[in-house]
């Protein structure tokens, strides 16, 4: 009963901040943008008059694989930029303020207190993905080519799966630092650091998190799941998990010695 009122006054603030609006229309953007504007780029250049006369302008066509690749290169960067705004300040703000005092005197169970964000922040972003996969699905089968359905699910599954990663990240920063600019900042420091170790070690860590998008491109082209991304995604839930519960025992040692 006292996580579901927690998470209910989480989903609840989040509506208030909008965040229910402009994320899902954020992640809209960041896949749609790249397949519209490569489609239509001989007209857009065309109008920029920026060929001369009579020139006839041939973009090589996309396989639907390549389009929703694009998308994903998209939120590998935006979205994830997206997600650390979105959660920097959703604990580190509230010690920040003492607003956190006041809820755990209550008394709240503090893994229900990191859980229940955890929760929110995640339907939010599992949503706003949905849809702006959703969306790049339907202009991918408009103007490219057709995309199975059940393929687009299947991506949505597997990536989520790196958003939720991402998210948790941040979480345990929330646990360790009272100013969400220093959460942010770890945030894209742990992340960049982990897309640096699979630049260099790459071929060796077959199953490193970082890998996953890589399988998922393979999966939409040989239309098949394979071991290496299941075997990825299995170590990327494991690691959340694992994350999780650090953030939830760092966070109730740090309340008693408060």
């Amino acid at each position: 009963m006292q996580w579901i009122t927690l998470f209910n006054k989480e989903v609840l603030e989040n509506w208030r901040n909008k965040k229910w609006i402009w994320v899902p229309i954020v992640m809209i953007l960041l896949t749609i943008m790249d397949p519209i504007s490569y489609y239509y780029l001989p007209e857009i250049i065309n109008l920029a008059g920026g060929v001369p006369e009579g020139t006839i302008i041939e973009i090589p066509k996309l396989a639907p694989s390549e389009v929703v690749m694009m998308s994903i290169e998209q939120l590998n960067l935006f979205g994830v930029l997206t997600i650390i705004l979105l959660s920097m300040g959703t604990i580190a703000g509230e010690r920040q303020n003492g607003t956190t005092e006041i809820i755990m005197v209550k008394p709240v169970k503090h893994h229900n207190y990191i859980t229940a964000k955890w929760t929110a922040f995640l339907l939010l972003v599992w949503i706003g993905l949905f849809l702006g996969l959703l969306i790049n699905w339907y202009y991918t089968n408009l103007l490219f080519g057709n995309l199975n359905f059940l393929t687009m699910l299947k991506i949505f599954l597997f990536y989520g799966l790196w958003f939720t990663f991402v998210l948790t990240v941040s979480i345990f920063y929330n646990t360790l630092f009272k100013v969400p600019g220093l959460v942010a900042a770890c945030t894209v420091i742990t992340l960049l650091g982990l897309s640096l170790v699979n630049t260099i070690l790459g071929h060796k860590l077959t199953l490193f998190p970082n890998q996953l998008s890589t399988y998922i491109y393979q999966m939409v082209e040989t239309n098949s799941i394979s071991n290496h991304l299941l075997g990825t995604s299995v170590i990327v839930l494991t690691l959340t998990v694992l994350i999780l519960i650090a953030s939830i025992y760092i966070f109730k040692n740090k309340e008693v010695v408060n």
